[in-house]
C-alpha cells in the first residue's frame, strides 16, 4: 500500500541519543548524587542564562507532528511499533504536561535559580541537571521515594535553595518531554526508513509495476550512505524466503552489512533489543507524567527542604497549615537573596531569636514575628538585609498613609485637569473661564483620580493572609469553638428554619470541639413582655434540646448547641423596648460574659468563663469551616500580647464591630436582667482591641 512520505520535520535534522544510561538502583542512585553535587559547580551570580522555554517550545511542535505522522500510518492501516501505540494512546497526558510546563515556568522565577558553571549543561540551572541524572539513570521511570532519597543524597553535599525545590517537580516535566521528543523523532525515522525498504523490496520483488530487470537500479540510491537499521531489517525480512531470481540483492545486502561490521542476523536482534528498549522508555515516560500529576508536590517538598528541618526546631512550626508554613519559606528566601547569606543561614538565625525572646511576649517566641511580622525591619537590620528600593518606597507611602493619599490624588486630579485646561488656555480662554472650567471639572476629575488610585493601591499592596494552625484532626478542646449566630424571634416558623440552618452549620462544621449557639432578641415592643413571648422562646429551647438529643454530647462536659436570649431594655433615643444595642450589643455581652462577667441566669446552668476562647460569629456571605477560623484566630505571632491587663491583639486585620464607648454605657449589675439562657460554650473567638482595651469579636465565615 502506498504512502506519502514522513515530513521534513524529522528527515533534515541529526538525530539525538535518548536520555538513558546505565540503569542504577536506590542506593547507588544516592552515590551518584553525592558525587554529582561535588561535580557541579554554580555561577556565583544567577542571571539569565540558558533559556529552557525555547527547547520545550520546539519539544511541542515535534511531538504534536509525530503523533500526526503516527496517526496519518494508521489511517493507512500499516504496522506501528509498541511504542508508537503507547504515544498515541496517552498523547493527552502529553499534551497536559506541555501546557503546565508553559503555564509554571515563569521567566522571572526561572532567572532566580542558581546555574552550572561547566559541563555540557553550562548555562543551565543546576536542579535542570539534576532532573537530568535521574532521568538517565532510571529510564525515565518515576518513583516519589527513589527521588526524595536522590535529592536528600544530593543536599548532603550541596544544599539546593527553596526555589530549586520547587523547581524539581517542573524540571522533571521538562526532562521527560525532552526525553519523549527523542523518542518520538526515533520512532518517526524508523517507521520512514521502514516504508522505505518496502518500497525498495517492492521493487525487487516486481510488485511496483516496474520492469524486475531495472529495478536493480535502485539498489544504487543506497550505495554511498550506511544502512539504516529499521531499514535493513525491514529489507531483509522482506527477501528472505523469496525467489531466487533476486537473490543477487540478498547478496548486496549481506556485502554492505559486512562492510558495516555485522551481520543480517545481528541487525535483527539489534533491532529487537531497540524495540524493546524504547518501548520501555516511551512507557516510562508516559507512566512518569500520570504519576507526577498525582503526586502532593507539597509534601514532597516539605519532606526535602532543608529549611524546614531547622524550622522545626520551633515547636509551633508544624502544627501550622501549609500556606503559613509556606510564607516563612519565601520570607526566608527573600531575606537570604538580599544579604547575601545562605538560606539554612538564615532559618538558624530567626529560630535563634525566637529562643532567645522575652518569654513575656508569646508574639516573639513565634519565627513568623521576624519573617512576617512587626519584627521583620529589625531582622533585615541585623542581617544586612538590602531593602529593593521600590519596597523602600513603597514602605515609606504606606507609613504616611493619610498624607500620601490625600497627596496622591490631589497630584492626580491636577494631571488629569492640566491637559483640557491647557488646551482652553492655548485657544484664548481667560483666566475667569479657565477658573470655572477648573472648578467644574475637579469633582469628576477627582473621582477618576480616586478610582485610578484604588486601583493602582490594591495592585501595589497584596492583602496578606494571617498565619494559622491547620488542626488537622479538628479543633482540639483546649481551642473549642463557639459559632455563634445572632437573629431575632419573630415567629415560631422562622425560629425553626432557624434551628434548621444551626444544624447545617454543624454539619459542614462537625470536626473537633465546635459548640453552636443562637443570640437571640425579642423584635421590638411598645411593651417589656408581648403576648407570643413565651411561645416562641419554648420554640427555640425545644429545637435546642432537639439538636443536642439527635446529635449528643461533644467531647466533654457542656452541651453541643446553646440558646443565649435577652429580655427586652427601654430606649430613651428608640422610645421602645429593644435588645440593647441589638446585634452588637449581643456580640459585647456574649464576650463579656465569656471573659468573666458575674452573671447570675434565669434558668439555671453552669458559669460560662472559659466556656470559649473564641466565638465565631456566623456571616451570610462567608464559607470557610470553622475550624480554619479557630486555627487562624489560635496561631503565630498575631495573638494577644500581656501589655495589658485585658486581652489586645497587637497585629493583624482592622475591621468595624463593637465601638467601645457606646459599647460599655451599662451597669454590670444589671446584666442578671437581661441575660436569660446563658450556657457553657468555649472555643476560639478573633479578639481585637476597642477603645479602653476591651475585646470585640469579628466575623467569622462558615461553610
Amino acid at each position: 500500500m502506498s504512502s506519502s512520505p514522513p515530513s521534513l520535520e524529522f528527515a533534515s535534522k541529526p538525530l539525538e541519543a535518548p536520555i538513558r544510561a546505565e540503569l542504577f538502583g536506590v542506593e547507588r542512585l544516592e552515590q551518584h548524587a553525592e558525587s554529582l553535587a561535588a561535580a557541579q559547580p554554580v555561577l556565583g551570580k544567577s542571571g539569565r542564562g540558558r533559556s529552557l522555554l525555547p527547547r520545550v517550545q520546539d519539544n511541542g511542535r515535534v511531538l504534536r507532528e509525530g503523533y500526526r505522522e503516527i496517526a496519518k500510518a494508521i489511517r493507512e492501516e500499516r504496522a506501528i511499533t509498541p511504542a508508537a501505540e503507547w504515544l498515541v494512546d496517552n498523547f493527552h497526558i502529553v499534551d497536559e504536561q506541555l501546557r503546565e510546563i508553559r503555564d509554571d515556568l515563569p521567566k522571572g522565577f526561572y532567572r532566580e535559580l542558581p546555574k552550572l558553571a561547566e559541563g555540557p549543561l553550562l548555562g543551565y540551572p543546576r536542579v535542570y541537571g539534576i532532573a537530568w541524572a535521574f532521568v538517565a539513570h532510571t529510564d525515565s521511570r518515576f518513583d516519589p521515594d527513589t527521588l526524595r532519597r536522590f535529592v536528600q543524597a544530593y543536599q548532603r553535599v550541596q544544599p539546593l535553595t527553596v526555589g530549586e525545590l520547587w523547581a524539581v517537580a517542573i524540571t522533571l516535566r521538562v526532562v521527560l518531554v525532552e526525553n519523549l521528543r527523542r523518542l518520538t523523532e526515533s520512532i518517526v525515522r524508523a517507521r520512514a526508513a521502514r516504508q522505505a525498504a518496502d518500497a525498495l523490496a517492492d521493487e525487487l520483488l516486481g510488485l511496483s509495476g516496474r520492469p524486475l530487470e531495472g529495478a536493480a537500479w535502485a539498489l544504487q540510491e543506497f550505495e554511498d550512505a550506511p544502512l539504516v537499521t529499521a531499514f535493513a531489517v525491514q529489507l531483509v525480512q522482506r527477501l528472505r524466503d523469496q525467489d531466487p531470481a533476486v537473490t543477487p540483492a540478498l547478496l548486496w545486502l549481506n556485502e554492505r552489512l559486512a562492510d558495516q561490521g555485522t551481520t543480517p542476523d545481528d541487525m535483527v536482534r539489534l533491532e529487537h533489543q531497540r524495540q524493546a528498549a524504547m518501548n520501555v522508555t516511551v512507557r516510562n515516560v508516559i507512566m512518569s507524567m500520570g504519576l507526577m500529576s498525582a503526586l502532593d508536590w507539597t509534601e514532597f517538598f516539605e519532606s526535602v527542604s532543608l529549611i524546614d528541618g531547622v524550622l522545626q526546631f520551633d515547636p509551633g512550626y508544624a502544627a501550622m497549615d501549609f500556606a503559613t508554613r509556606d510564607s516563612y519559606r519565601h520570607a526566608i528566601e527573600e531575606l537570604a537573596r538580599g544579604s547575601r547569606r545562605s538560606e539554612l543561614e538564615v532559618a538558624r538565625e530567626v529560630i535563634a531569636r525566637a529562643a532567645a525572646s522575652d518569654l513575656h511576649d508569646g508574639r516573639q517566641d513565634d519565627p513568623g514575628f521576624y519573617l512576617v511580622g512587626d519584627g521583620r525591619r529589625a531582622f533585615e537590620v541585623a542581617l544586612g538585609f538590602r531593602t529593593p528600593l521600590a519596597r523602600r518606597l513603597l514602605r515609606a507611602y504606606v507609613a504616611g498613609a493619610k498624607p500620601g493619599y490625600l497627596g496622591t490624588i490631589t497630584v492626580f486630579t491636577f494631571a488629569i485637569l492640566a491637559p483640557p485646561l491647557l488646551a482652553a488656555w492655548t485657544s484664548g480662554a481667560g483666566a475667569a473661564t479657565l477658573l470655572v472650567l477648573g472648578l467644574v471639572a475637579a469633582f469628576p476629575a477627582s473621582d477618576l483620580a480616586i478610582a485610578l488610585l484604588n486601583r493602582v493601591v490594591t495592585a501595589l499592596l497584596r492583602p496578606g493572609a494571617l498565619p494559622r494552625l491547620e488542626l488537622r484532626d479538628g479543633v482540639p478542646p483546649a481551642l473549642r469553638t463557639m459559632v455563634v449566630v445572632p437573629t431575632l424571634l419573630t415567629r415560631p416558623a422562622e425560629v425553626e428554619e432557624q434551628i434548621e440552618r444551626l444544624e447545617v452549620h454543624y454539619l459542614a462544621n462537625s470536626d473537633g470541639d465546635v459548640r453552636f449557639a443562637l443570640l437571640s432578641d425579642w423584635t421590638d415592643a411598645p411593651a417589656e413582655s408581648v403576648p407570643g413571648d413565651e411561645e416562641i422562646l419554648a420554640t427555640a429551647r425545644e429545637g435546642i434540646a432537639r439538636l443536642n438529643l439527635r446529635h449528643g454530647r461533644p467531647t466533654d462536659e457542656g452541651q453541643r448547641f446553646l440558646l443565649f436570649h435577652r429580655r427586652r431594655l427601654w430606649s430613651e433615643g428608640e422610645r421602645v423596648w429593644m435588645g440593647w444595642e441589638r446585634k452588637r450589643g449581643k456580640l459585647h455581652e456574649l464576650n463579656r460574659l465569656l471573659r468573666g462577667g458575674h452573671v447570675v441566669p434565669a434558668y439555671g446552668g453552669p458559669r460560662a468563663r472559659g466556656a470559649a476562647r473564641h466565638p465565631l460569629r456566623h456571616h451570610a456571605r462567608c464559607r470557610h469551616p470553622a475550624a480554619q477560623r479557630s486555627g487562624q484566630a489560635a496561631g503565630g505571632h498575631h495573638g494577644p500580647s500581656p501589655q495589658s491587663a485585658e486581652a489586645r491583639s497587637q497585629d493583624g486585620p482592622r475591621r468595624r464591630g463593637v465601638r467601645g464607648a457606646a459599647a460599655t454605657r451599662h451597669p454590670a449589675a444589671a446584666w442578671p436582667r437581661r441575660l436569660l439562657l446563658p450556657a457553657p460554650v468555649v472555643g476560639p473567638i478573633r479578639h481585637r482591641p476597642l477603645r479602653g482595651g476591651r475585646v470585640r469579636c469579628l466575623p467569622g465565615p462558615l461553610r
